[in-house]
């Protein structure tokens, strides 16, 4: 029996289809549906009696999530998406007219509509151009002007799955005095991350892909290092240090990046990423990397034989959990034919894209190539 086999139970998506898309909104694993649902049930039947006990589950996911990153548990605050998380940092920033952030293009726009609304700064962007989702410090050192502030990055191309090369690019960014900003969201769940070892002083992680959340919950990581240079716009009852004396106004923040949490929370969510975490621990992240590796090389194989051409690099430090390429015909049809057959891919920009996580197999491999062929021999 294969040793992953077991984790199947968990996901019963996979009793009907064949899920090859966990780089868009992955299928949430039973064991946090569960505990949401208990969570919520309480709520229903007594309200909010027992608040402080949500309140220690919510500290053991962010202890957790400390884990998954190698870092403290104060320098983590949990948001609604990656978009909040980055546009925390951008907003929080002190900005001088005429400061540039450099940015990979094409990107996801969650990191780059936060930089780029800070036009009325007069902050400006300049891109890193991407040769097949790639790019390398030697790219950064032609795009870098003298009024370079930041780097943001996204740590795996949402398109082609390129992996950058983080400890390199935060290097690059200790050398020239930049800050470094990250968008993991590609990453996390699925490769290692470890933020002080890469020089990271901002990273944004969303829990509704390779983490196997809900969409609504997600992490903002701020560095010891930086966090004195970031101040939230937004502020609450929660971000001050006497969060519960709501008679005498104190208005003293928290010290640390929990201050970017300004009011309630999305607990259920939490919750759910929590017991998403836990389940990715006992399967043994090294093990999920593996995993995603093999079925990869098991989807590069079939698409190499059928003389399909992959975008992806195929270089093992550059690859991650994102596999696309370009099809035979028409990929929206293609896409559309997988989806009448309850195989789930999608296309980003005329490349199918494929993301398979640790409980997928080779069944599932073999089922998508054989809805290709009949595509193909349509």
């Amino acid at each position: 029996m294969d040793y992953f086999d077991s984790y199947r139970a968990q996901f019963p998506i996979t009793e009907n289809h064949v899920f090859l898309n966990h780089a868009a909104i992955s299928p949430i694993p039973t064991g946090a549906v569960k505990k949401m649902a208990a969570l919520l049930e309480q709520i229903a039947l007594a309200g909010g009696g027992s608040y402080s006990e949500w309140m220690e589950e919510v500290e053991a996911v962010r202890t957790l999530v400390a884990a998954l990153l190698s870092c403290k548990s104060g320098e983590l605050a949990f948001a609604g998406n990656t978009s909040e998380g980055l546009s925390a940092v951008a907003t929080g920033l002190t900005w001088r007219k005429g400061d540039i952030v450099l940015i990979p293009a094409p990107e996801f726009p969650a990191n780059l509509y936060p930089w780029v609304n800070l036009a009325s700064k007069g902050v400006g962007i300049r891109a890193i151009q991407r040769k097949k989702g790639c790019f390398y410090v030697e790219d950064l050192e032609k795009a870098l002007e003298p009024r370079t502030r930041l780097l943001s990055v996204s740590s795996v191309d949402f398109s082609t799955g390129f992996r950058c090369d983080l400890e390199a690019l935060g290097d690059f960014c200790r050398r020239k005095g930049l800050l470094f900003c990250v968008d993991g969201t590609q990453s996390v769940g699925v490769l290692p991350m470890d933020p002080k070892k890469s020089g990271v002083h901002f990273l944004a992680v969303g829990g509704h892909k390779w983490l196997l959340s809900p969409m609504g919950c997600a992490i903002l990581y701020i560095s010891e290092e930086a966090n004195h240079l970031v101040h939230p716009e937004r502020v609450g009852w929660k971000s001050v240090i006497d969060e519960e004396n709501f008679f005498q106004k104190d208005f003293r923040l928290k010290p640390d990046a929990l201050r970017f949490e300004p009011g309630s929370m999305n607990v259920p969510g939490i919750y759910a990423l929590g017991a998403a975490i836990r389940l990715l621990n006992e399967a043994g992240l090294d093990r999920v990397n593996e995993r995603i590796l093999f079925l990869n090389n098991l989807l590069i194989q079939g698409l190499k034989d059928r003389n399909m051409e992959i975008v992806s690099s195929l270089s093992i430090h550059e690859r991650s959990g994102i596999l696309s390429f370009f099809p035979d015909g028409d990929p929206e049809a293609l896409l559309t034919f997988l989806k009448e057959r309850n195989t789930i891919v999608s296309v980003r920009n005329g490349m199918v894209r494929l993301s398979p996580h640790f409980y997928n197999n080779s069944d599932d491999v073999a089922l998508f190539f054989e809805g290709l062929d009949r595509f193909a021999s349509r």
